[in-house]
């Protein structure tokens, strides 16, 4: 199933831009994290990252459609 990923902070830079298309194998969180972790190794170098789909935060078990906003919600840091 292919998605698209909407990016935000270091995501962005390690994936190149603001939005990727991505082919998961499954249809679940945790496999969208198994490709995107494959796909682009730094993504594992991150402390945490959270995906929210439809503008809420998912579970690993959360199924995903094709026309589902999915984003990349990297680590947030305060000062």
């Amino acid at each position: 199933m292919k998605v698209k990923v909407l990016a935000f902070g270091i995501a962005k830079d390690i994936f190149g831009g603001s939005a990727i298309s991505v082919d998961i194998s499954g249809n679940t969180t945790a496999g969208l994290k198994s490709t995107l972790e494959n796909n682009y190794p730094r993504l594992k170098k991150l402390a945490s990252y959270m995906i929210a789909v439809n503008s809420e935060y998912a579970h690993d078990d959360h199924l995903l459609t094709v026309d589902d906003e999915i984003a990349i919600i990297p680590p947030v840091s305060g000062g």
